[in-house]
């Protein structure tokens, strides 16, 4: 045997997709290619179904033609059933795509002639697949071919010779059958000669009927173990499975806007991360339906798509009451921004709505959903399933990059009671507002503040939550001497607050006249007195001014004297007066 190289992947065991919708994930890729697949189930499954999808879908969409032996429908009945899922079977047969053979097999006629040969069978299908190149087969069901056959020794020698005709073939089969009621076929044997087993399971519980599809075996490969929820609609069968174990999703840093602007800046400035997902908690009444109908209709207005799922109003009464606080989402709605889906929680089963609302996102590809509310889906002892429910919707969610939504309501009256209560669904989410009704003063008002926002400095206030015809505000609650005050109470004590701003002004005011008053007063004597200053200043040139004349007059007048004798002057002596006091100058 050739050794593997080091570091070489293992090899993978080749598989055909089988096109159908969460199916190929769960089995990591489809059914195992040239074998067969054994598809059992009680009546009414979808075992019939599933395996037509994988016919139909593997000529229309992976070039692959395929053969079906039905044995106990016609070919007019499997097309106009198949119809039913959108799929055109006689248009595939006129094409040569696709062949149905009705085999026709009578048990009394088995039991004359004694003896039991699927040679004709295999001359019959072989013919069929060498017509139109066929890599697929589905035979439906192996109880009508073995029906006439008691000898479990000769059914099981057949069951494996059938089988190993198909996989010298190269054939890609699905062979239906039904469940026993000890095992999981009629025969107990099919199982163990297929090479790949789906069991499909159509349950009812509290009268909600609910489809689940497991993997009970699939040799070679690895594959999902869980039970997953599949739905049979319009488009064909979708099978929801846990998409990301590992949480591998990617994750934006682009921030989009609630619709409220000051919740906005509760949230960080901004809003919410794209692709995050958002729990508004409350009692009955405090407004969470309207929060997450803003939301949708500020996706709506930046261009996006917006999805809403209801479960407690139909879309004409949203869109009524909606118009009451300012929210016309009608434009968004006929500009196909805009689906609400509305239906009652006891439509179908919990998975159901899951897998019903998985369809809905895939073909409609929103960028907002808003879900109203949460625990409408669940009831009595069963609350404790739709943290599963969530885990797999939020998983698909958040590898989509779909913003989400969810409204739960709540019955606690205090904030130790809600956060104990919602536990369980809000350790999902990213950001967790809660909205409580406050009564004081014989009125009742709402008020918000946000729990939790993974990723972002978010406010710690609480906010007093306002729903007027004007839309949705968030002001400032009243705190005070140990009190919160909303509503009337707290604009009485913004009015009171506001009398009394008015009459410090008007006293700051009065202050301001004074001080005024008192400083014109101050500087007129201010003035008065510098200009005394002047005065003084000036008169006290002036007398130095006249002192200096009087002293250049009488210098001048002693010169002219001097002048006038002809020599010095008396009492001078080299042109200095000399003073003798009691003596007069001699005479020349």
């Amino acid at each position: 045997m050739k050794a593997r190289s080091a570091g070489a992947p293992p090899p993978t065991l080749p598989k055909a997709r089988t096109g159908i919708l969460g199916l190929d994930e769960i089995t990591f890729g489809g059914l195992p290619r040239g074998r067969p697949s054994l598809v059992c189930g009680s009546a009414g499954a979808g075992k019939t179904m599933l395996a037509m999808e994988f016919l139909v879908r593997g000529a229309q969409e992976f070039g692959e033609p395929g053969v079906c032996l039905t044995f106990e429908e016609t070919t007019e009945e499997i097309a106009a059933n198949v119809r039913s899922l959108g799929f055109d079977l006689e248009q595939l047969v006129a094409e040569g795509k696709v062949a149905v053979d009705y085999v026709h097999i009578e048990r009394s006629e088995i039991e004359e002639t004694g003896e039991y040969d699927l040679e004709g069978l295999f001359i019959r299908l072989g013919h069929a697949v060498d017509r139109i190149g066929a890599k697929r087969v589905v035979l439906d069901t192996l109880e009508a071919l073995f029906a006439g056959l008691p000898n479990h020794g000769i059914l099981r020698a057949e069951l494996r010779r059938l089988f190993r005709w198909l996989k010298d073939r190269g054939l890609t089969a699905v062979i239906t059958g039904e469940r026993g009621e000890t095992t999981l076929t009629r025969f107990g044997l099919e199982e163990y000669v297929a090479d790949c087993v789906l069991v499909l399971d159509h349950r009812v519980h509290d009268s909600v009927s609910t489809r689940r599809l497991r993997v009970v075996k699939y040799r070679g490969s690895a594959h999902g173990t869980n039970e997953y929820p599949f739905l049979i609609g319009a488009k064909g069968i979708s099978v929801l499975p846990v998409t990301s174990l590992r949480l591998d999703h990617a994750v934006s840093e682009e921030l989009v806007s609630t619709g409220v602007p000051r919740l906005d800046e509760m949230l960080g400035g901004r809003g919410l991360y794209r692709g995050a997902s958002m729990l508004v908690s409350g009692a009955p009444g405090t407004g969470k339906s309207s929060l997450g109908a803003a939301m949708a209709q500020a996706a709506c207005a930046r261009g996006e798509r917006a999805l809403i799922f209801a479960f407690e109003e139909s879309p004409a009464q949203i869109l009524r009451n909606m118009r009451s606080i300012g929210l016309d989402l009608a434009p968004a709605l006929k500009q196909g921004r805009l689906q609400i889906h509305s239906s009652r929680p006891t439509l179908t089963g919990l998975e159901q709505h899951l897998v019903r609302m998985h369809d809905t996102m895939t073909a409609f590809q929103p960028d907002l959903v808003v879900v109203d509310p949460i625990t409408n889906l669940t009831a009595g002892d069963d609350e404790r399933a739709i943290k599963p429910m969530l885990m797999r919707l939020i998983d698909f969610l958040k590898q989509s990059q779909i913003t989400s939504v969810f409204t739960s309501l709540t019955h606690g009256a205090t904030s130790d009671a809600v956060e104990s209560s919602e536990v369980e669904v809000s350790s999902l989410m990213d950001t967790w507002l809660l909205v409580r009704n406050l009564e004081a003063d014989g009125e009742r008002n709402r008020t918000l503040y946000v729990l939790k926002s993974r990723g972002m400095a978010h406010s710690n206030q609480v906010r007093e939550f306002v729903l007027s015809s004007r839309g949705i505000d968030l002001v400032d609650v009243y705190l005070g001497d140990g009190r919160v005050l909303t509503g009337s109470a707290r604009l009485a004590q913004e009015a009171r607050e506001a009398a009394g701003h008015a009459g410090r002004r008007r006293e700051e005011e009065r202050r301001q006249r004074l001080a005024r008053t008192r400083r014109k007063g101050l500087e007129a004597r201010i003035a008065a007195l510098q200009a005394e200053l002047e005065a003084e200043r000036f008169e006290e040139q002036a007398r130095e001014g006249d002192a200096a004349s009087e002293g250049a007059v009488a210098a001048a007048s002693l010169e002219r004297l001097r002048a006038a004798r002809g020599g010095t002057t008396p009492g001078t002596h080299n042109g200095h007066v000399e003073a003798r006091p009691g003596r007069r100058p001699a005479r020349p």
